[in-house]
């Protein structure tokens, strides 16, 4: 991952923001934590030469279309490319939205039948787009078949819409994630004040349906990139009952270099962060190497900058 000379390019996003996060948004503040997650950037346009449209090389991973096979035994289930916003740093941007990948009913079927044949499979991420953006009967039907699969263990969701569209975690959506098999639900949040009362409310309804809540957030230049942010974060999560999961450093994805810093940054960051809070607070600080080979921990033993090539890393993964 090395800086290299920048060269200019169109990049295509659908732009959508619920009203819910629109109203948390400080008008006129450039440096708004929320407004800059959510509102188009003219910095989108620069593409630096090492970065990618599908950085993670879901493509190639996929065996059948809204299917990703790239660890033996968990997939990843792709029901929906719709969000109910759309992060500016996502790595999925060329595949989402409404000029994304249009997943149809027979997508879906054809990728339950794979995982149906595969008994390695223990394990199916709902994904995306974000799955909650199904209708309630929709992801009932899903939640049936995905149950009555004998080898799936448990189904896990990474979602934004309990953060960003609360209202949703409704009486008719609790019913419809029910049932005998465990449900882990991954909730993505960057910034504190992104989990107002409303937000607390909808965890609270997920928790006490025997969800089990993980937090999933995106290390962002100008967002969280402070150790009091990023603590208040965290501990916020906890006290939702949402342990704090995953922290990603931003991929390699085409036209957010803006979002991304070096990662002896990022580690010295999560070591403030270790000074401040519990260790129950701590998520993993990873980063998705880029090819799709592995997920690895950022730590001195696991990154280490080629002497000679400033920006340019050794990565080492088990």
């Amino acid at each position: 991952m090395r800086s290299g000379k920048q060269h200019f390019h169109t990049v295509d996003m659908p732009v959508a923001i619920t009203p819910e996060m629109a109203g948390l948004i400080v008008p006129g503040d450039p440096d708004d934590p929320i407004a800059l997650q959510f509102v188009p950037s003219a910095l989108e346009q620069i593409i630096l030469p090492q970065e990618l449209f599908d950085p993670i090389n879901d493509y190639d991973h996929s065996p059948v279309k809204a299917l990703v096979h790239r660890h033996q035994n968990r997939v990843l289930l792709k029901p929906t490319n719709i969000c109910a916003v759309y992060c500016r740093f996502c790595f999925r941007r060329d595949m989402v939205g409404p000029d994304g990948d249009t997943i149809t009913q027979e997508d879906v079927e054809q990728a339950l039948t794979y995982i149906e044949g595969h008994t390695e499979i223990n394990e199916v991420i709902l994904t995306g787009g974000d799955p909650l953006m199904l209708s309630p009967k929709k992801l009932a039907a899903l939640m049936r078949r995905l149950k009555a699969i004998p080898h799936i263990r448990w189904i896990r969701f990474h979602t934004r819409v309990p953060v960003v569209s609360p209202g949703k975690i409704n009486d008719e959506m609790l019913v419809a994630l029910g049932g005998t098999k465990p449900v882990i639900m991954a909730i993505h949040a960057n910034h504190p004040r992104e989990i107002t009362a409303e937000v607390s409310t909808a965890l609270a309804r997920l928790a006490n349906s025997s969800i089990v809540l993980l937090g999933q957030s995106v290390l962002l230049k100008g967002i969280n990139d402070k150790v009091e942010t990023l603590a208040e974060l965290f501990e916020t999560m906890m006290i939702n009952r949402v342990k704090p999961y995953y922290l990603h450093h931003p991929d390699l994805t085409a036209g957010t270099s803006h979002f991304r810093f070096p990662l002896e940054r990022g580690m010295v960051l999560m070591n403030g962060v270790r000074a401040q809070v519990s260790g129950i607070c701590i998520p993993q600080y990873t980063l998705d190497i880029p090819g799709g080979v592995i997920k690895i921990a950022i730590t001195p033993d696991t990154v280490q900058e080629i002497e000679g090539k400033p920006g340019a890393y050794l990565l080492r993964d088990p």
